[in-house]
């Protein structure tokens, strides 16, 4: 990623939504909250009715010169900030992304189409 992306507010991250293969998206990290960084992963998925429920991510650390990642869930927004700030250095970031649908539509599938409405 250019240095001009980084200042403008954008990151690439490469996502897998519930363990599929790893898509690569832009998501904007400039005062970004949890909530706000799962809405712009929804809007990837226009015509999916799951919505993001889970975001983890691959932190890396830095030990006697080796790069090693251990996976981290995002729970609230500092986390989101930290995540950001910890990939400075990298080019992207790879998440994790569990897509769980809503209680309305598991209910909507349980009801036969004829007796909806």
């Amino acid at each position: 990623m250019c240095r001009f992306e980084k200042l403008a507010g954008w990151i690439d991250v490469h996502v897998e939504f519930n363990g599929g293969e790893p898509q690569r998206l832009k998501v904007r990290c400039l005062g970004v909250t949890l909530r706000g960084l799962k809405d712009q992963l929804n809007d990837f998925n226009p015509r999916d009715t799951r919505r993001v429920e889970l975001v983890q991510y691959k932190r890396p650390t830095l030990d006697e010169g080796k790069i090693s990642f251990t996976s981290v869930e995002l729970k609230n927004d500092e986390n989101v900030k930290s995540m950001f700030w910890e990939h400075n250095m990298f080019q992207w970031i790879d998440m994790r992304v569990t897509l769980l649908r809503s209680t309305e539509d598991i209910i909507k599938s349980l009801i036969p189409p004829e007796d909806r409405d």
